[in-house]
């Protein structure tokens, strides 16, 4: 029972954060506290030290993260990895000292193989480097992985550590420099349509697959993690298919209303070949399987894009 828990969500003002906290309400969890800038950095330890005295939390679920596309994660290599390698190590240490409950790690799919088999199975996560422009985040995020296993083996401190794939949906980020391949998609066709303009560019060659996991969905997978997974083993939470992403921006194009052409920046990297989860191990250990199919998500997440392009600032 984690109704009756107190809660701390990190990065609870975030786009996975807005919709988690409104699921754990949907579900009767009323004491529920959010860790997140400007109130806190937690990439300071004093300010981590005195979340943990404001809010005194039974359970923490660590969605904060600094995350970006592939030019973002080119561009800042060396602050991906630092901030999100103190976040994690500080939290969870932390979290440890003050005999918390649970701790629930948010890693991400870019901390596999760059030539995993796939779907991608939560066994071969150490068999192999990850691509190259994602391996700072990833390498970051997977040290959580360690420490959790470490800290239960030692301390029999109770953290799971979570792998979600590539997450989209309403309030998603559409800001130009760091946002993820379908809210720049869906950004650039709208701009296109503004502007009359009969072509838009999109990098790559298209070929690369990426499984989509919609927030609401995700959310979904990490409440019953939250509620009813108890073991340092790392689990896959995602979509279980996937998707070129030239059909992906064809699909996105038709939906948007854009009727240009695509062209596409083979100078540009494709990024990792291909992504895509198996699921298995979440349907078994806390019985999640995702419910949205990707067109309607997709639908959902460009009418909340049309509706509200006019109000985000970037």
């Amino acid at each position: 029972m984690i109704e009756n828990k107190r809660i701390t969500v990190t990065g609870g003002k975030g786009f996975l954060g807005t919709h988690l906290l409104k699921k754990l309400a949907n579900y009767g969890c009323h004491y529920i506290s959010i860790a997140d800038i400007p109130e806190y950095n937690l990439t300071n330890i004093a300010d981590i030290q005195k979340m943990y005295e404001k809010t005194k939390p039974d359970i923490v679920i660590h969605l904060a993260a600094k995350v970006g596309g592939i030019g973002f994660n080119q561009e800042k290599p060396a602050e991906l990895f630092y901030d999100n390698l103190i976040m994690g190590a500080q939290l969870l240490h932390e979290a440890y000292l003050r005999k918390i409950e649970k701790f629930v790690a948010l890693g991400t799919i870019c901390a596999y193989p760059k030539f995993a088999p796939v779907p991608f199975q939560e066994k071969d996560i150490w068999n192999g480097y990850p691509e190259e422009t994602n391996a700072p985040y990833g390498l970051a995020k997977k040290m959580m992985l360690v420490q959790s296993q470490a800290y239960r083996q030692q301390y029999g401190f109770n953290s799971i550590f979570l792998l979600p794939v590539n997450l989209y949906g309403p309030g998603d980020n559409f800001n130009p420099r760091s946002s993820h391949v379908i809210p720049a998609l869906i950004k650039k066709c709208f701009d296109a349509i503004d502007a009359h303009a009969d072509k838009i560019e999109v990098w790559g060659t298209g070929s690369a697959t990426r499984e989509f996991f919609y927030v609401e969905d995700a959310a979904e997978a990490i409440y019953l993690a939250t509620k009813l997974y108890n073991k340092s083993e790392p689990v896959n939470i995602g979509a279980g298919y996937e998707i070129s992403i030239k059909e992906l921006t064809e699909l996105i194009a038709r939906l948007t209303g854009f009727q240009g052409t695509i062209v596409w920046d083979k100078s540009k990297p494709d990024g990792q070949p291909r992504r895509m989860l198996d699921t298995n191990k979440a349907r078994q250990e806390f019985g999640f399987k995702a419910q949205t199919d990707l067109s309607t998500g997709l639908k959902k997440t460009i009418d909340w894009y049309r509706n509200n392009r006019k109000l985000l600032k970037y």
